[in-house]
């Protein structure tokens, strides 16, 4: 390579200015395999008492209907004296016998 060919490549070099950072921060340090698992595990509980917590209100509020309708059925919104009830479940099941 001659004096003239490497005099050409230093001059088609960019110049590109630059800031100096001295005072880089510090990398973050590694975390143990129980600090991993520690989010996952707490979005997990979390998830698992939101939903108990709705299957509570859900048969809470059910189960005020619930009363609300027997005692409309009964009588007891009325004032009426009821003394007994019964009630009875019947399934009848038809067998093939061929």
């Amino acid at each position: 390579m001659s004096d003239a060919q490497s005099l050409q490549q230093i001059e088609d070099i960019e110049e590109v200015d630059g800031v100096v950072v001295r005072d880089a921060p510090p990398l973050p340090a590694q975390r143990t395999a129980a600090q991993l698992a520690a989010s996952p595990a707490a979005l997990a509980t979390t998830s698992f008492v939101a939903g108990i917590a709705t299957a509570a209100i859900i048969a809470h509020r059910r189960a005020g209907r619930g009363s609300r309708r027997l005692a409309k059925k009964t009588g007891r919104a009325r004032g009426l004296d009821i003394t007994a009830s019964r009630s009875f479940l019947v399934d009848v099941h038809l067998l093939n016998r061929d």
